[in-house]
């Protein structure tokens, strides 16, 4: 979650949702008109993605599906996060907005909220409450409170309205998209999309989510190194996550710490993720960085956020451990039959593109092959996979949806690449992988 801006109220019914998504769409196609009429009085012939994309109808888009928050906020991330690659660079852009964007709903709006799932009196449990949210983000918001008894508690807050206009929500964006003509025709979004619905179907159920943090606390048991909060279950219900309040500072400000520091967190967030996929089978695939907090007494780090947690089956499990093998070894026809097998090449790719898909994997495994630290800070990595990525994106004969459990890997996995060019980190990866391959 993002701190918090400043506070919209939340469209709760379908009525109200779909008004603002149609208010959306001639307010962009206004903006078009307007900047055509201004460009052809200037002599000039644009194109309808050139009036499309402006920086008025981007802040348009952007601002709308912000207040809308929920699955139109949603989705939107989705696309811009998991699909980056298979997008155009300026919609992407577009939608990258909303990552940035945290809008809490406003006091009365949040008090009826509490009311309708605690009942009248409700604040009589506490010693105090602090309406003004820690943080915002597309489905909830989080808030300080401390009981009558003493206990410091982190309060996730869900939006009204949301778990009732997911699939229509997704439905209504998705279409708006594809009327913008930003989507290309032959991009196949719809397992994208059922995928998205799914997805925040779960993590609108504060009851799984704690369900799955309960999960992760005993799995990390053993590790010192890590604290999670704990579950009320007194107070949580399926809109509302009541757990405990763990200090800490921004994982952010660590690019400050000795560089030793920011190698040993690294190093315990890489391991966490081969221990996810291999030992685990369950990833929480969310890289934002606010899900981590960073604790200067203890030295530990916090884990927050378990609403978009996946369970993985053994046999894709061992299909990725192949797939990370292959790219370490360098191994191509290690690395295509692996891929093959988790769904990466559509029926009838070309040669060209196979390959292209292989040296991407390979430009991925790469810290994988460094004999000791990989210099995350010195590395340009993420550039070159980015350009490789919108190499083939832009080959319109290539547009194809990889497979849905495999963007959100690749989302943890890219958020951790990011976090540790952020921090400029050494870590050793390919030791950390060896432990499990």
């Amino acid at each position: 979650m993002k701190p918090a801006g400043a506070a919209f109220a939340v469209p709760s019914s379908r009525l109200s949702r779909l008004a603002r998504l149609g208010s959306l769409a001639s307010g962009v196609a206004g903006g078009m008109i307007a900047e055509g009429v201004r460009q052809f009085a200037q002599g000039r012939r644009p194109s309808v993605g050139e009036l499309l994309l402006t920086p008025a109808n981007a802040r348009r888009v952007a601002d709308q599906l912000a207040q809308l928050r929920g699955a139109a906020m949603k989705v939107g991330q989705l696309l811009s996060m998991d699909a980056g690659d298979l997008i155009p660079p300026e919609l992407a852009a577009i939608l990258a907005q909303l990552r940035a964007d945290a809008r809490p709903m406003p006091m009365s709006q949040l008090v009826a909220v509490l009311e309708g799932s605690w009942g009248a009196g409700w604040e009589q449990q506490f010693e105090r409450f602090s309406f003004t949210p820690l943080a915002a983000a597309s489905i909830g918001q989080v808030h300080a409170a401390t009981t009558r008894a003493g206990t410091r508690l982190a309060i996730k807050v869900q939006y009204p309205g949301v778990r009732q206009s997911i699939s229509s929500d997704v439905d209504n964006v998705a279409g708006l998209l594809r009327l913008s003509g930003l989507l290309p025709k032959s991009l196949d979004i719809a397992p994208l999309l059922d995928e998205a619905k799914r997805q925040l179907h779960e993590e609108a159920d504060y009851l799984s989510e704690g369900a799955h943090l309960t999960r992760y606390r005993g799995l990390l048991a053993d590790s010192a190194a890590f604290v999670l909060p704990e579950v009320d279950a007194g107070l949580t219900r399926d809109n509302i996550l009541a757990m405990s309040f763990i200090d800490g500072v921004a994982i952010e400000s660590l690019a400050d710490a000795a560089q030793a520091e920011r190698d040993r967190v690294m190093t315990l967030l890489f391991a966490l993720l081969f221990r996810e996929i291999f030992d685990f089978r369950l990833v929480q695939t969310d890289p934002n960085f606010a899900n981590y907090r960073y604790d200067p007494a203890t030295r530990r780090l916090a884990l927050l956020d378990f609403g978009a947690t996946r369970i993985y089956a053994a046999d894709r499990v061992e299909a990725y451990r192949r797939l990370l093998a292959g790219g370490m070894r360098q191994d191509l026809a290690a690395l295509d039959t692996a891929a093959a097998e988790l769904g990466y090449f559509q029926q009838g790719i070309r040669a060209d593109h196979r390959r292209m898909v292989l040296d991407i994997f390979l430009l991925a495994c790469e810290p994988l092959r460094q004999q000791g630290a990989y210099d995350f800070g010195r590395s340009s990595l993420a550039a070159r996979m980015r350009d490789a990525g919108m190499r083939l994106g832009y080959d319109r004969d290539f547009w194809h949806t990889p497979p849905i459990d495999a963007l959100f890997l690749h989302r943890k996995i890219g958020g951790l690449y990011l976090l540790a060019a952020r921090l400029g980190a050494r870590v050793d990866i390919r030791t950390l992988f060896l432990q499990h391959a």
